[in-house]
């Protein structure tokens, strides 16, 4: 036998291709991005320009420990009353906000008089602790409310229970867009991605750069940014996953390498604008009332584009040829080998794919909260596992199950549980599911060893 020359490859070409393309799109990010860090308040408050606060007074003494809440345009926050009655909370735009009162925590038999709200203050019909309030030239609104005996008023539990399904089915659909190419990515090479985040992170940047930054049209700002999310997949796919699984580095390491990446990417992010978060342009007009439904201009818009996304992919995952050969692989990677599917070109694509839905939910992510930070996407990242598992690993369809399953829990679970605490509500439910079910809804049983 005679003697083979056999040419190296050098592993970390792609690598270093892809340090340099993130490198380059940070330079160009960060000449019009600032550094500067956010401030907080004591209870957590990010200090923005814009305001809201006053005192609480019940027969001219101050009323400590009073539950004050804020919610509009995607936003909520909380705060209580000092000793001296005063409450004050932040909001990241100058909109129409509803103020609420937590009546549990005033004295017995006392409610707000509604006779004697501030001007541009208004009272929501059919309740007595809720109040509309809009920022008059400054930003800032003082609120004082003046507490007096009254019979107090609320919200039926069946409307409740009706809105906050529907803000979950929301929030579930714009779940349901990261937890597809998150499912996509896993289904085709078994990696639990936990950079995907921060991919949903890339989307928002990318938006808010073409747009407040450099004030293009929101439009081509948003087809940048899909574009930019593309392009990120490739990047990373090409430089980074494909040198791994030629390497054939196993499930462990490659998902220790993703946090790593994670963690990486979002310090970057960090580094590029700062700690504060920042908003996207666009308008809040008057929301729409539906009997106890309230939806904003933001909801609608976020619940139509996420349908039509989401169908866009069914369309391609079970009517193209490409579709097909992502489910293929996602079932047999072998076989799907074996009958000529090109596995490497199709995984790119998926990458490409997942790359892309992650800046659209990130878009959309921005305008729920609303605002773009550096680590907004991490907020997700539990939820699009969560996601992932109760529909079934692997399976985009069963990802879009459980992210509307996640989306309502989270959302109903207000109802008993504080606010801050709802995301835990997405581990319960994975927990059920899992006792009945341990693939998952749409999940298949293998066999282990």
């Amino acid at each position: 036998m005679g003697l083979r020359t056999v040419a190296l490859r050098r592993p970390h070409t792609g690598l270093i291709a892809l340090l340099a393309t993130l490198l380059a799109a940070f330079l160009v990010l960060g000449v019009s991005a600032g550094s500067a860090q956010a401030d907080t308040t004591d209870d957590g408050q990010e200090i923005t320009q814009f305001y809201f606060g006053g005192n609480i007074t019940y027969q001219d003494s101050p009323v400590e420990d009073v539950g004050v809440s804020i919610k509009g345009n995607g936003f909520e926050a909380a705060t209580e009353t000092d000793a001296d009655g005063k409450w004050r909370l932040y909001v990241p735009e100058k909109a129409k906000y509803t103020i609420s009162i937590d009546e549990d925590t005033l004295p017995e038999g006392v409610v707000v008089d509604a006779e004697q709200l501030p001007e541009g203050v208004k009272a929501v019909e059919g309740t007595s602790g809720s109040f509309e309030a809009e920022f008059g030239l400054t930003g800032t609104k003082i609120v004082n409310l003046f507490l007096d005996q009254g019979e107090r008023i609320t919200e039926s539990i069946w409307d409740q229970i009706l809105s906050r399904t529907v803000n979950g089915l929301n929030f579930g659909l714009l779940l349901a867009l990261a937890s597809m190419g998150a499912a996509l990515i896993y289904g085709t090479t078994r990696l639990g991605n936990f950079a995907h985040a921060d991919m949903v992170t890339w989307g928002g940047l990318l938006a808010l750069v073409f747009t407040s930054f450099w004030q293009l049209p929101l439009w081509l700002g948003v087809i940048a940014a899909v574009i930019g999310g593309g392009l990120l997949g490739w990047a990373l796919d090409a430089g980074l996953w494909s040198p791994l699984r030629r390497r054939g580095m196993s499930v462990v390491p490659t998902m220790i390498v993703s946090i790593g990446l994670a963690l990486a990417l979002r310090y970057v992010f960090q580094f590029m604008i700062g700690g504060g978060t920042l908003q996207l342009p666009g308008s809040s007009p008057a929301p729409w009332n539906l009997g106890p439904i309230t939806l904003s201009y933001i909801d609608v818009v976020t619940m139509v584009v996420s349908l039509v996304v989401i169908l866009s992919v069914g369309f391609f995952l079970t009517r193209t040829r490409l579709g097909k050969a992502t489910r293929a692989i996602s079932d047999n990677p072998q076989l799907a080998a074996a009958t000529g599917i090109d596995v490497d070109k199709v995984i790119r694509l998926v990458w490409i794919l997942a790359g892309a839905l992650a800046a659209i939910s990130g878009i959309l992510w921005a305008y729920f909260r609303p605002g773009v930070k550096w680590d907004m996407g991490v907020q997700m990242l539990l939820l699009i596992f969560c996601a992932m598992t109760i529909g079934g690993l692997g399976t985009a369809f069963g990802a879009i199950i459980g992210s509307i399953i996640v989306g309502i829990a989270v959302e109903l679970s207000t109802l008993w549980i504080p606010s801050d605490l709802k995301y835990a509500s997405a581990l319960i439910a994975l927990i059920i599911i899992l006792l009945v079910r341990p693939q998952g809804l749409l999940g298949r049983k293998e066999r282990l060893g």
